[in-house]
């Protein structure tokens, strides 16, 4: 003679088969997407409304504070202008990271592979990032003869120094008990850097590289503004000092929008990378579900 299973435990045992079966599998949303959407467009919104009501209101002229209106007919109606100026500050932007990465990750395998190398060369990586580049961007213009070589320098030293100081200690923590290990099994030292230490470096690398995104661009367009660069290969910066002085204060804007948009741009690229290489396998960027 069975026992008879408590209705609560039944309950249970049901619910369970149901949920192994699919039947009760309800699709699970994400509270957290669309409030981080909706909430930071409705915020903007709101305040690109306000602020068009009250230069409309207060009747401000254009060469004071234009409205979000007139800025947005200037980005379409000036955008043959701006376009090749964006190309090029873009691009300056660009090229310095790509080699702000290389030489970051370089020399940081190379610092890390010797203590005493890396002691003579990181006190003056350390002085190049404090130095603030305003300072040593005319010197850099008088000394390289091209102008565009000059930003190029001048936006890399900017954005070397995150992804150097990152890589190091990335490569500085991989998991003592697998470098043991490593030692163990007689593995050289290139072998435990390539299979061990710069897996382990790769998220910090990543976060550098993040940082570095944002620190080009503000370097490209700071030595612009220090070069004064004009022509055809002139950048955003120039055209934002030239709108100055012609008191085109809406195309001012316009620029400096377009520098905004491509910062964030470059972030959710850089984000979007590294979102790709850890997904499968580091903390911080696996879905964790429940």
């Amino acid at each position: 003679m069975s026992s008879a299973r408590p209705p609560a435990e039944e309950e249970q045992a049901r619910a369970d088969a149901r949920r192994r079966s699919g039947e009760d599998r309800v699709p699970q949303s994400r509270p957290g997407v669309w409030p981080g959407v909706v909430a930071p467009a409705a915020t903007g919104l709101l305040a690109l409304g306000l602020w068009e009501w009250i230069v409309r209101a207060r009747d401000i002229p254009p060469y004071i504070l234009p409205g979000p209106v007139l800025i947005a007919r200037t980005l379409v109606e000036d955008w043959p202008v701006l376009a090749p100026s964006l190309v090029v500050t873009l691009m300056i932007a660009l090229k310095a990271l790509a080699l702000a990465a290389v030489g970051g990750v370089a020399l940081a395998v190379l610092l890390s592979q010797s203590r005493w190398l890396g002691r003579s060369l990181l006190p003056y990586a350390i002085v190049l990032q404090v130095t603030p580049v305003v300072a040593i961007a005319p010197l850099i213009i008088v000394w390289v003869d091209d102008v565009g070589s000059a930003l190029l320098i001048c936006a890399w030293l900017v954005a070397f120094f995150p992804i150097l100081a990152n890589t190091m200690v990335g490569l500085s923590s991989a998991d003592r008990n697998l470098v043991d290990l490593f030692r163990l099994y007689r593995a050289s030292r290139w072998q435990t850097m390539l299979y061990l230490r710069c897996p382990a470096a790769l998220p910090y690398f990543l976060a550098g590289l993040r940082i570095s995104g944002g620190l080009a661009l503000i370097g490209a367009v700071v030595a612009e503004f220090v070069a004064g660069a004009g022509g055809s290969a002139s950048g955003l910066a120039y055209r934002i000092m030239e709108s100055g002085y012609q008191l085109r204060i809406p195309r001012m804007f316009a620029a400096l929008i377009l520098i905004s948009f491509s910062g964030v741009a470059i972030f959710a690229a850089t984000s979007l990378l590294s979102r790709l290489l850890l997904m499968r396998w580091h903390d911080s960027e696996i879905r964790r579900e429940g």
